[in-house]
């Protein structure tokens, strides 16, 4: 078995600007090595406000898929805000790994970074 069920990522924040060709974004970058397709449920954390639940995507077997958080809706259709420091809960239904990028373009001079995600388990 490769990879876990519950991930942690403490550090989010969608940029709200954007300069030049590319837009500010984060991404939870995932690997499913399985033999059966991952549904994945992800639950966002706030210093000022509730929990946001119910976004649901899912991974197919032996692949990966990278979940853009500025395009990913809730099952009520609310976006991810930007702006807004928040955490994020990775529940999977088979184990997957995990790793979060950063693309801010923000500046001229963007910045983009990547760590691995920290598995609950």
């Amino acid at each position: 078995m490769i990879g876990k069920k519950k991930w942690i990522i403490p550090d989010g924040f969608l940029q709200p600007i954007s300069t030049g060709d590319q837009i500010s974004h984060e991404a939870v970058c995932v690997l499913n090595v399985e033999e059966e397709e991952a549904e994945i449920k992800m639950t966002f954390y706030f210093e000022d406000r509730e929990p946001m639940t119910e976004f649901v995507t899912t991974c197919g077997a032996k692949r990966t898929h990278h979940i853009r958080l500025d395009k990913i809706k809730d099952a009520n259709g609310d976006e991810v805000p930007r702006g807004v420091p928040y955490a994020i809960e990775v529940d999977s239904s088979v184990p997957i790994v995990i790793q979060h990028s950063r693309l801010d373009t923000s500046q001229e001079a963007l910045a983009l970074f990547t760590t691995m995600a920290y598995s609950a388990e």
